[in-house]
């Protein structure tokens, strides 16, 4: 056997039973996430200052109208506020988590994140954009969209990023990783700097709109939302599992990948577009929520190995869990008031990540 057969037996491209393998470990991860899902979610509907209790709900689902315990009130609250905010914190956390996941394997970077080719960046100057200039400038464009202006200019910022990224980034049909990487650091400075620009000319009101959007909230969830949305999203996580196989090999290097007969570019442009789709979708909707996309796919990566064919739907389950939870957080330790959820995520998650890498440094091997 060769030593690249055995280097990619060892990474799992192809997956192949070894010594060591987490493969069953990974199974059973993933199952136990799938079955935590559920009852977050259940929890997320359930909790708040109403006094619906868990059980009323799950009695509400099985009753009739006549015998369940949940007022007209309570019912309009779970079905029509927390059950569409229970979605999109689900789509919102797997969308960035998977996300994060597919990049770091694709940068062959366990610290990479969306944030490092300019994709939140791009997203957040085309949402301050419509917050500071949507009296003025782009008064046309928010009177058409309505509602639907500030989602739809931050999926806009992202996408443009994307695509002039990669236009930088290609040359002669092949895509440089290197490059793209550079690139997007300085793209997203150049959009960071012209959104500092736009909050320097803000007013009070706007600056108070675009520090809360920035800190990131699922509080404006609506089934419309969920639509618009949601589908991108859930389009992109039904595409990264096929790329599994790809970013195992990418774990070689690009030019071993090639020879065993991965199609590079193709995985690197259906890598970057659904990883940007996502994540601009998701910004899109819920604001800036930083720590999701980084710690998930690097945490699970410490607990269930590399193998992006167990990583990918891991990251997806286990973001969605820490986003819910970090929601119910949001919305009632500063009860009436809400407390961005961004602020939660940054706050409990950073310190729980580097108590991890203290622990497992030296010990597990990323």
């Amino acid at each position: 056997m060769s030593h690249v057969q055995m280097v990619a037996n060892r990474i799992g491209w192809p997956m192949r039973a070894a010594n060591g393998d987490r493969g069953p470990l990974a199974r059973y991860v993933i199952a136990l996430l799938g079955g935590a899902l559920c009852l977050v979610s259940l929890f997320s509907m359930a909790w708040g200052a109403s006094d619906a209790s868990l059980f009323a709900v799950l009695g509400d689902w099985f009753m009739s109208e006549t015998d369940s315990r949940l007022s007209v009130h309570e019912r309009i609250i779970i079905y029509e506020i927390r059950l569409p905010r229970t979605i999109l914190g689900i789509l919102t956390g797997a969308g960035l988590a998977i996300a994060g996941a597919v990049l770091q394997g694709l940068f062959r970077n366990p610290l990479a994140d969306p944030g490092i080719i300019g994709v939140s960046a791009g997203a957040a100057f085309g949402a301050v954009s419509v917050i500071v200039w949507g009296g003025t400038v782009l008064a046309p464009l928010t009177y058409f969209l309505g509602l639907f202006a500030l989602p739809v200019a931050a999926f806009a910022g992202a996408l443009t990023a994307t695509m002039v990224l990669y236009g930088i980034a290609t040359r002669h049909g092949r895509t440089s990783v290197a490059t793209m990487l550079l690139a997007g650091i300085a793209l997203g400075a150049l959009a960071a700097a012209f959104t500092g620009l736009m909050i320097f000319m803000a007013d009070d009101r706007q600056l108070r709109d675009v520090t809360f959007w920035s800190l990131g909230s699922l509080a404006g969830a609506t089934w419309s939302k969920i639509g618009t949305a949601g589908s991108i999203i859930l389009t992109s996580l039904a595409t990264m599992p096929f790329l599994a196989r790809g970013l195992n090999g990418f774990a070689l290097g690009e030019s071993t990948a090639g020879h065993l007969g991965l199609p590079v570019q193709r995985v690197k442009y259906t890598a970057i577009i659904t990883a940007t789709a996502a994540t601009g979708a998701a910004v899109a909707v819920s604001g800036g929520i930083a720590f999701v996309g980084i710690v998930v796919p690097h945490m699970l990566r410490l607990l269930i190995g590399p193998d992006h064919r167990y990583l990918l739907p891991a990251s997806a389950l286990l973001g969605a869990i820490m986003l819910l939870l970090a929601d119910a957080v949001s919305r009632t330790i500063v009860a009436p008031a809400e407390l961005p959820i961004g602020i939660v995520t940054a706050t409990v998650g950073a310190p729980f990540f580097l108590w991890i890498l203290l622990r497992k440094r030296g010990i597990v091997d990323l």
